[in-house]
């Protein structure tokens, strides 16, 4: 047996095997070849999960729909002669009960290929069997005579996450994205071990998600009636979502970035829709934000959060607190008569009043905080113990959050948003936006959550992170193209962690790149769209598109 030690090698055997997306944390190999089999079952302890009986169907339908032949071996490729043959894959779960997905879930597997018998694939839980399958449906490739092998049989992996949070956040409030193209993110996710859709679902320009509290933020507040998700929409998504290890967890933004909420409550706001010097009050346009010296907004946030802490049934709840606009509120009336009736009191006063009324309800809702930075190092709040810091103003954010003592989601900005690079979108701003150039896969790719964190504790508190699509300039005809595959590198970052074990040093593109053209082109057969590394003679000649 052999273990994999770079990806460089241009060993047709090797390199087939090695395509596999994320890395696994341990894998041994060998240098037979077998054949593969498309028949998948499931173990006597399992056939009692009907969940995990679907799951072995859908992969089985997967698998037998495809035949892949990843780029450096469609025309380097020798065909090999057969040393064995898999009769089938069993799948086992010790815990056919457990279907909790969180932080703690238990992802882990064990997959062992034989040279000629019966592959075993072993996991505590549903989340493990279903990684797992996605691994096993990676080692599959057609030999040139259209046979279905495994090459570099036999292999045993034992794998497991190294962040328990690796997501994607969503914006479906600038641009509306349809059910279906949603499921279709999903799906890609799932085929890179990606577990988090944060759905940023309401911003300042729509609210398109039905509201059975105060149903005239939906009916005032959505793009037109088709644009919008009903609570059985969010359902089905839910489920989906669920049966392919990804959490939903919702956002709704406050008490910033809700001009929207005006359209319906236009007595709870402050500066709403300031035109033409908008930008004196908010990132972008429209400007609108609660007014925190009214308590009908207090109350109406409140609501909010009840509301949809019960539809979405995640154990954390995004209440935002980013980019308020301090001016905003100073220049309003009623916060000026506010603070003449209130001696002493300032705008980060009434702020922080207002905050700890969201995340006290949070809390009364059975729920775990998650916030933008802002709203610990701009307001000072001290948000409860145990809340989620989303983290992205600059790439020493995660740092500081976490020598604050909180729990850390990696968002930077000048790695992870991948709208940028696209140029301003403001219609009379020639040039960039704010936060070009474009974040290329080898940019994602290299950034480490943890840099700079050497306390140990400290790094227990990175969460993981998230990439970033914001919708200004995006929707779902370009989705895919924006996402893909440069959300595959952040994926196998936080899934396989940001140090390569063997070398010890920080995982470089260049050991990528083979393993990354074989997932981009493997996602293509699967309907994922995502946009090309280099031209095809490089993925087709490993090696040799290097500087």
């Amino acid at each position: 047996m052999k273990t994999y030690i770079s990806v460089l090698g241009l060993l047709s055997l090797a390199s087939t095997a090695l395509a596999l997306w994320p890395i696994p944390r341990n894998m041994s190999e060998s240098d037979k070849v077998s054949l593969a089999p498309t028949h998948i079952t499931t173990g006597s302890s399992s056939q009692g999960c009907p969940s995990l009986q679907k799951l072995v169907l859908r992969y089985g339908d997967l698998i037998s729909g495809e035949l892949f032949t990843p780029p450096d071996l469609y025309l380097n490729g020798t065909v090999q002669s057969i040393d064995g043959s898999v009769s089938y894959l069993e799948v086992n779960i010790r815990n056919v009960s457990d279907f909790i997905i969180d932080l703690d879930t238990d992802e882990s597997y064990e997959l062992d290929i034989p040279v000629s018998g019966k592959a075993q694939l072993n996991a505590n839980t549903y989340y493990g069997a279903l990684r797992g399958l996605e691994t096993y449906s990676q080692l599959l490739t057609n030999d040139g005579h259209g046979r279905r092998v495994i090459r570099n049989t036999p292999i045993k992996i034992s794998d497991s996450p190294y962040f328990p949070h690796r997501g994607i956040l969503f914006d479906t409030a600038r641009n509306y994205y349809s059910v279906d193209a949603i499921k279709h993110t999903i799906d890609a996710m799932s085929y890179n071990k990606l577990n988090v859709l944060h759905w940023h679902i309401v911003d300042s320009q729509s609210w398109p998600v039905e509201s059975k509290l105060h149903p005239q933020l939906a009916d005032n507040g959505a793009y037109s009636p088709q644009d919008r998700y009903s609570y059985s929409d969010v359902k089905d998504i839910i489920q989906y979502a669920k049966d392919r290890g990804v959490r939903v967890i919702p956002e709704f933004d406050m008490p910033g970035h809700t001009y929207i909420i005006g359209k319906s409550f236009p007595d709870i706001m402050s500066c709403l829709n300031v035109q033409p010097k908008w930008s004196e009050f908010a990132a972008e346009p429209p400007s609108g934000q609660l007014d925190i010296t009214n308590p009908k907004a207090l109350s109406l946030a409140k609501d909010i959060i009840k509301e949809y802490s019960a539809l979405f049934p995640d154990s954390h709840f995004h209440v935002g607190g980013d980019e308020v606009n301090m001016n905003c509120w100073e220049k309003s009336n009623t916060m000026q008569d506010y603070l003449a009736a209130h001696s002493g009191a300032t705008v980060n006063h009434v702020l922080k009043q207002f905050y700890q009324g969201i995340h006290d309800t949070i809390i009364a809702s059975g729920k775990v905080g998650f916030c933008w930075e802002e709203t610990i190092f701009h307001q000072n709040f001290t948000v409860p113990k145990g809340t989620a810091v989303q983290s992205w103003i600059d790439s020493d954010s995660v740092r500081k959050t976490v020598m604050a003592g909180y729990n850390a989601i990696a968002s930077p900005y000048e790695y992870y948003y991948l709208d940028c690079g696209h140029g301003g979108w403001l219609s009379d701003v020639v040039g960039n936006s704010w936060c070009d150039p474009y974040k290329s896969w080898s940019k994602v790719y290299s950034y480490n959550p943890l840099a700079n964190i050497t306390n140990p504790e400290h790094q227990k508190r990175v969460l993981g992170g998230e990439v970033a699509l914001w919708a200004e300039q995006s929707d779902e005809h370009v989705m895919d193209s924006y996402l893909w595959p440069r959300s595959s590198a952040h994926a196998e970052i936080l899934w396989s962690g940001p140090i390569d074990p063997k070398t010890n040093k920080q995982r470089a593109p260049i050991d990528a790149i083979t393993r990354l053209h074989a997932q981009r082109y493997r996602m293509l057969g699967r309907g994922i769209r995502g946009a090309p590394l280099q031209p095809l003679w490089c993925a087709q000649n490993p090696g040799n598109c290097s500087a």
